[in-house]
């Protein structure tokens, strides 16, 4: 089969390989939609990325398929069934998944090979983080299924109720999943973008109010002055994983409200913050 191989840093290449062989309670999924998020970006620049992939290694990690071959004792999945298989799953058995904390799993399992005709599927995967598409959804929309995860995730989190302010820094990817979600759960959506071509999309995904950055004098008083009385938002959500946009999330929520630092910075990153603000406004 052809698939992309990880070399190092910004080499890839694409050759032959053999295809996947399947084993007791795994499956071969033949992929017909493979996506690349920020994740596989930084993995390409970098070269490697220390518990996801270390190269030489297929690459790739969301994806959506059809299942062609199934290992013995696989129940619930069959030839033929369109899939959605996660990248990882936890072991549900160390510290951290016996406090429900499975994303800090200590022997998190990972799969690369999305960039690929076929993958194969761990058995671990199959049993825990694997899911069958229904008729209406079309692999494309299945694919998001991992990013829109984390999107849910980080939005419980938060602890939002219907009717919240809640203003989403950033215009990217997971910034317009936000977007959509929490208007989705029924709040005020803020949306604080750089582009033009963000802010059109930001409108498409439900915003009711947009700041473009640039465009106001001050970005933070923008998103104040769109709250009731001036207290800022319920929730903010940093979606940009810059150290500016973490430091202006605190001065944009209201006192006792919840700061999202959903974007990751680069490593090493320091911020500054006002721990005045921290303290006596909860």
């Amino acid at each position: 089969m052809t698939a992309a191989v990880l070399y190092g840093k910004e080499d890839v290449k694409i050759e032959e390989v053999p295809i996947p062989r399947v084993h007791d309670g795994e499956v071969l999924v033949k992929v017909q939609v493979a996506l690349t998020c920020g994740t596989d970006l930084k993995v390409y620049q970098r070269g490697y990325h220390a518990r996801m992939i270390v190269p030489p290694a297929l690459f790739g990690h969301e994806l959506a398929g059809t299942i062609v071959e199934v290992g013995s004792v696989v129940r619930g999945f069959k030839k033929g069934m369109r899939v959605v298989a996660l990248n990882s799953a936890p072991c549900g058995m160390c510290f951290y998944c016996s406090k429900h904390q499975e994303n800090l799993c200590e022997d998190l399992l990972f799969n690369n090979g999305a960039y690929a005709e076929y993958i194969r599927i761990p058995r671990r995967i199959v049993e825990t983080n694997m899911l069958a598409i229904p008729a209406d959804v079309s692999f494309e929309e299945a694919a998001m299924v991992e990013p829109l995860a984390c999107v849910l995730r980080g939005l419980h989190e938060t602890g939002v109720e219907i009717g919240d302010t809640v203003a989403v820094i950033g215009g990217g990817p997971i910034g317009l999943m936000f977007i959509q979600v929490a208007k989705a759960t029924g709040c005020n959506v803020i949306a604080v973008v750089k582009r033009d071509s963000q802010v059109e999309a930001a409108r498409r995904m439900g915003a009711h109010e947009i700041v473009q950055v640039g465009k106001v004098t001050d970005t933070i008083e923008a998103v104040r002055a769109l709250t009731r009385d001036h207290r800022g938002a319920d929730v903010v959500i940093e979606a940009v994983g810059r150290p500016e946009a973490w430091e202006q999330s605190i001065d944009m929520v209201r006192k006792g409200g919840t700061v999202n630092f959903f974007g990751g910075c680069a490593s090493g990153t320091k911020v500054q913050l006002d721990t005045n603000r921290l303290h006596y406004s909860e």
